[in-house]
C-alpha cells in the first residue's frame, strides 16, 4: 500500500489547518477571522499545547514563515493578558512555544521558557519515588501519575534542556519516563495504563486507554529526537517499551485502519485522535532507526482511515473529548465525541510525516 498522492495529503492538511483556526473552544467553532489566518482558541491548555505543536511542526516542514508569525500571534495575545496558574497541563502549550524561540527573537519569551521548566523540577508537586504529579486546573490528583504527564511536561523539558545546555532538566526529563514506565507499562501486553495512584496502589480501572497509550507511541520517539545524547542503556530500554507496546497495538487494529478508546475492546467506540497518533509515532519511529519497517502498513493503514473522518470544513470528526481518570472501564466508553484542536494537531503531525514520503515517491517515479 502507498500513501495517497502528495497533492491530496496537502489539500487534506490545508483543510485541518483551517480547521485548527476556527476552534474557539473544545466544541466551539467559528468563522476564520478577517485578516487571514490566526489562532482563536480562548485558553491556555493542554488542548491547544497539543494542537500548536502540532500546527508549527507544520509550519517548520514546509518553511511557512506567516504561519510561524499567525502562531506568535497567538503566544503575544496569551502572555500579554496573563497566563494561569501553572500545572502539567498548562505546561503543554510551553513545548511550542520552546520550539518557536529559534524563530522570533523575544528574550522575554526565553525568560519564561527558562522560569517554566525549573518550576517543573523544584516547584511541581511530586509523588512518591519523585514522580510528576498530575496536578490539572480541576484537582491536585494527590499521588497520581498519568500517562499524559510525559507528553505533557517532560518533552518541553528535555526541549529545554536542550535549547539551554542545562543537562539537569534533561535528567529529569528521562527519569520521569522511567518512573511513570515503571508505575503504568503493562509487561504482559506492553500498553500502558492511563493512571497509578499511590493512595490504594492501583491502576483504577486497568484502561489500556487509547490516546493515552498514542501519548506514549509518539513521546518516545519525540524524546528521542529532540535531546542529541540520549545514553545508550536508556535508549534501549525505551525502544524496547515502545517495541513492546507496538506490538499489542498492530495486534488491535482494526480491519478498517482504526483503534478503540479502549485498545483491546472492540465494542467501545473508534478513535480518530489515538489512531493518528500512533500512525505518526510509527513513522516517527521508523525514520529514527527505532521502529521495524515491517509496521510501515500499520501507520498507511491509520492514514487511509483517518482521511475518512475529516469533514469539509476541515474539523476531525470522532475524536473524544478531554477525558479524566476513569474508574470503570465503562467511563471510557462513555467519553463524547467533540471538535477538538488535538484532534487537528494529531492528525496534520500524521499527514506532515506522510507528505514527505509521498514526495519522494513521487519524485522517484518522475522520468529523469
Amino acid at each position: 500500500m502507498l500513501f495517497p498522492a502528495p497533492e491530496v495529503l496537502s489539500e487534506a492538511l490545508s483543510r485541518v489547518a483551517i480547521g485548527l483556526a476556527r476552534l474557539k473552544g473544545i466544541n466551539e467553532t467559528a468563522d476564520l477571522s478577517d485578516g487571514g489566518y490566526d489562532l482563536q482558541f480562548d485558553e491556555w491548555d493542554w488542548e491547544v499545547g497539543v494542537g500548536i505543536y502540532g500546527l508549527l511542526r507544520h509550519a517548520e516542514a514546509v518553511n511557512d514563515r506567516s504561519l510561524i508569525e499567525a502562531i506568535a500571534r497567538w503566544y503575544d495575545w496569551q502572555i500579554g493578558r496573563g497566563l494561569p496558574p501553572r500545572q502539567v497541563n498548562s505546561s503543554s502549550p510551553m513545548l511550542p512555544l520552546c520550539v518557536l524561540i529559534d524563530h522570533v527573537d523575544r528574550p522575554d519569551w526565553e525568560e519564561l521558557v527558562c522560569d517554566w521548566a525549573q518550576w517543573l523540577v523544584t516547584s511541581l508537586a511530586k509523588t512518591e519515588d519523585g514522580g510528576f504529579q498530575h496536578v490539572v486546573k480541576e484537582r491536585m490528583n494527590d499521588g497520581e501519575l498519568w500517562d499524559d504527564t510525559l507528553f505533557m511536561t517532560c518533552l518541553f523539558l528535555a526541549r529545554a534542556g536542550q535549547r539551554f545546555g542545562r543537562q539537569d532538566w534533561i535528567e529529569e526529563a528521562f527519569y520521569q519516563f522511567m518512573v511513570h514506565e515503571r508505575y503504568l507499562a503493562d509487561p504482559v501486553t506492553g500498553l500502558w495504563y492511563h493512571g497509578w495512584t499511590f493512595n490504594g496502589r492501583h491502576n483504577f480501572a486497568k484502561a489500556f486507554w487509547a490516546r493515552g497509550n498514542s501519548w506514549i507511541t509518539v513521546a518516545i520517539p519525540e524524546l528521542l529526537g529532540l535531546v542529541d545524547q540520549v545514553p545508550e542503556h536508556l535508549k534501549r530500554h525505551l525502544v524496547c517499551i515502545l517495541g513492546s507496546q507496538l506490538k499489542t497495538l498492530a495486534a488491535q487494529q482494526r480491519e478498517n485502519g482504526m483503534f478503540n478508546t479502549l485498545v483491546c475492546d472492540p465494542t467501545s467506540p473508534e478513535e480518530t485522535s489515538a489512531t493518528a497518533a500512533i500512525a505518526y509515532g510509527i513513522l516517527r519511529g521508523i525514520d529514527l532507526g527505532i521502529v521495524e519497517e515491517s509496521y510501515r502498513p500499520i501507520a498507511e493503514r491509520a492514514l487511509d482511515a483517518v482521511l475518512t473522518r475529516i469533514d469539509a470544513s476541515g474539523i476531525v470528526l470522532e475524536v473524544s473529548d478531554g477525558t479524566p481518570m476513569g474508574h470503570t472501564l465503562e467511563f471510557y466508553r462513555q467519553i463524547p465525541n467533540v471538535p477538538a484542536p488535538y484532534g487537528q494537531a494529531l492528525v496534520m503531525l500524521l499527514l506532515a510525516r506522510a507528505m514527505n514520503d509521498a514526495t519522494s515517491a513521487s519524485d522517484r517515479a518522475r522520468p529523469l
